[in-house]
């Protein structure tokens, strides 16, 4: 699996992104998709994540009731809505895709399976 990821830019603090991220292969559906993101200096963390089946959604604490992740399976498409945008959601964003063979959804980075390049997410104070 390929992962695309784009729509980052330059927001103001109070702004919306959506970011989105396409991927190539035919079983786009068999995979739980999610999002993690790097600030300057560091670690990776988890943002969201949503299963193969769209059902069940995940969120980071710090982002809860603001971002929204989704997807459209017919277009092999993820997408993770930002809104009430603050500056320290500054980062670089990845997406990633874990193949999903059970129920269990993980939020974890050494679980990924597939990542896909950074898309930078800039808020302005």
């Amino acid at each position: 699996v390929q992962l695309q990821a784009s729509g980052g830019g330059l927001v103001q603090a109070g702004g919306s992104l959506r970011l989105s991220c396409s991927a190539s292969g035919r079983t786009f559906s068999s995979y739980d998709l999610g999002w993690f993101r790097q600030a300057a200096g560091k670690e990776r963390e988890f943002v969201a994540v949503i299963s193969r089946s769209g059902g069940i959604t995940y969120y980071a604490d710090s982002v809860k009731g603001r971002f929204t992740i989704s997807r459209d399976n017919a277009k092999n498409t993820v997408y993770l809505q930002m809104n009430s945008l603050k500056a320290e959601d500054t980062a670089v964003y990845y997406c990633a895709a874990r193949y999903s063979a059970s129920g269990y959804v993980s939020r974890r980075e050494s679980e990924v399976d597939y990542w896909g390049q950074g898309t930078l997410v800039t808020v302005s104070s």
